[in-house]
């Protein structure tokens, strides 16, 4: 685009920052604070798309999810005030899943700011926790600098979410600047020494696991590294909600520390004499509340690569702690064959074999076998499939049973996010239309965000919907059996008919209470030219993949329940 300094508002120069930063799409819940920039954005509109989410925490989490998928920053609009609130939830999930996104936000006039206007709100004090950088523009003049500015601190070293307020009388002031220039991210690199000195230590290494994670990862990178790991017989293990990073079917690939976390894995990591982390945060959720690793010096040698400096040694001292891009450090060894490959192949192999044998459907004598049914899944849904998941244990299955690999993504919140999953499908359906979507959620989780699949019917997105209804928030009820038993209050819900939501909404949607009824109404949905949903009637004795509410009652329950 041209750099230009004839007379513009402030919304004008707005949009014309996000054509020249790429930016071709966004997602909003239109607001009367912003209506200069819808204004600007109509006048472009054979060159950018805006999709009207039906929430804002839909709009926030469709951005979020776009920007898991292209590694470009998702662009979101929201009102002042409650749009902001609403909104808030995706800003929090993409500081946690390292993901590029901007969130504006229609603000009041300059004139009222200070004195509690209507839906006025100090967003530089409720968001400066929660995202990587907090901005008020109040000079029209400077929009180019602070666009510029947040491309790159959103998509710069650990990716994360930036948040600019918008007063509404900026937007409309006449003003003569010039364009900023297209951004670049600044990343960090490997040098050759690094790289040396990282493959000395793994090669003297008996019993090495590899852990990957993070944002970042293109399809490319994910290949390289899949190839080093099977040339060099090195088991790889997933973080939560990243089982997408190498493909599941390789013989490297050993599992995921998730919520679904396998005991032969738990122990295997235990065994490890070197950890390998590749772009992981090493967080709660992926050393299962900081117990599989001891902190500060784990017991196993700890080589630790990741894009933010920050996050080497924040809870683990590493013996190396390097600070690179995952793709640079996967295509600089992608071809390395290491003189201790041999010496791994055994230990690399009886993980594959323990996970392969953890993926075998438990026994199940009820109506609606899920683990049996997502495992039948796997020879029905394409290659390219994007899954995208939700809060709560109904994802165990999921995780478990479904298979993941490039060009296919796992797409799912790593905060616990309930309502995640249906926006998140959504927006991968009108990003990458030519690939199948399908969105795991329960009941809870659904009706708090259940109603975007009208946003896909507007917006031609197809998706299939798998709602888990076994009629209860069942990770906090699997919590209660476990801790009081048998107290249950809160966590029975009563549904309304899911059915004859989505039908009203424009989708296909039928329901599902027996197993052998699963594939031909998954089928269904795959041949459906729109939006489907699928109910799985599901027990909620069954609490999750791996255990029962009777179990979690009796005394051997209480151990462990995921």
């Amino acid at each position: 685009m041209e750099r230009t300094t004839m007379p513009r508002t402030g919304g004008e120069v707005l949009v014309d920052q996000l054509l020249v930063h790429g930016a071709d799409h966004a997602y909003c819940v239109p607001g009367e604070s912003y209506l200069a920039v819808l204004d600007a954005l109509y006048a472009v509109r054979d060159r950018f798309r805006l999709y009207n989410a039906r929430h804002e925490a839909g709009a926030a989490n469709m951005a979020e999810a776009y920007g898991k998928l292209s590694g470009k920053p998702g662009i979101a609009f929201v009102t002042r005030g409650p749009g902001a609130c609403h909104a808030a939830i995706g800003v929090h999930i993409a500081m946690q899943d390292s993901t590029p996104m901007i969130l504006f936000i229609g603000q009041v006039d300059r004139p009222a700011l200070d004195r509690e206007a209507f839906q006025e709100i100090d967003y530089r004090a409720m968001f400066g926790g929660m995202a990587k950088w907090v901005a008020q523009i109040d000079d029209a003049r400077r929009i180019p600098e602070y666009l510029s500015r947040a491309f790159r601190t959103a998509t710069s070293g650990r990716p994360g979410p930036v948040v600019l307020a918008l007063p509404e009388d900026m937007l409309t002031d006449t003003v003569e600047v010039a364009d900023a220039p297209a951004y670049t991210a600044t990343t960090p690199g490997l040098s050759p020494a690094d790289l040396e000195t990282l493959v000395a230590a793994l090669e003297s290494a008996r019993r090495p696991l590899v852990l990957v994670g993070g944002g970042g990862w293109r399809d490319a990178d994910c290949a390289a590294l899949t190839r080093f790991a099977e040339a060099n017989h090195l088991p790889v293990a997933c973080a939560f909600r990243r089982q997408d990073l190498i493909d599941n079917r390789s013989p490297a690939y050993v599992g995921d520390f998730g919520t679904t976390v396998s005991p032969t894995l738990l122990a295997g990591i235990r065994e490890a004499d070197l950890l390998l982390v590749v772009n992981a945060r090493l967080g709660e959720m992926t050393t299962r509340g900081y117990t599989t690793l001891e902190a500060p010096t784990p017991r196993q040698r700890l080589l630790h690569l990741h894009l933010d400096p920050d996050e080497i040694g924040r809870v683990y001292a590493p013996e190396i702690g390097l600070t690179v891009t995952p793709g640079a450090f996967a295509h600089a060894v992608a071809e390395r064959r290491l003189s201790a490959r041999e010496r791994w192949a055994d230990w690399q192999r009886r993980l594959r074999d323990e996970h392969l044998a953890d993926r075998q459907p438990p026994a199940y004598d009820g109506d609606l076998d899920v683990s049996r049914a997502l495992v039948e899944a796997n020879t029905l849904l394409p290659d390219e499939t994007t899954v995208t998941l939700d809060a709560g244990n109904h994802t165990g299955w999921a995780q478990r049973f479904l298979q993941y690999a490039r060009p296919g993504r796992q797409i799912g919140s790593t905060c616990g996010a309930m309502g995640y999953a249906v926006p998140a499908a959504v927006a991968a359906s009108l990003t990458r239309r030519d690939h199948q979507v399908l969105a795991c959620v329960g009941d809870g989780g659904f009706m708090m965000s259940g109603q975007e699949i009208a946003t896909a019917v507007q917006h031609g997105g197809k998706l299939i919907v798998l709602l888990f209804n076994n009629a209860s928030y069942g990770t906090i009820r699997m919590h209660q059996e476990r801790d009081y038993p048998e107290r249950v209050i809160g966590t029975d819900l009563c549904n309304p008919n899911f059915t004859q939501m989505a039908t009203a909404m424009g989708a296909r949607a039928e329901v599902v209470t027996r197993t052998a009824e699963f594939i031909p109404a998954l089928q269904r949905a795959l041949d459906h030219d729109g939006p489907s949903l699928i109910e799985l009637r599901t027990d909620v004795e069954r609490i999750t993949s791996r255990t029962t509410l009777t179990r979690l009652r009796g005394a051997d329950g209480r151990a462990g329940s995921r």
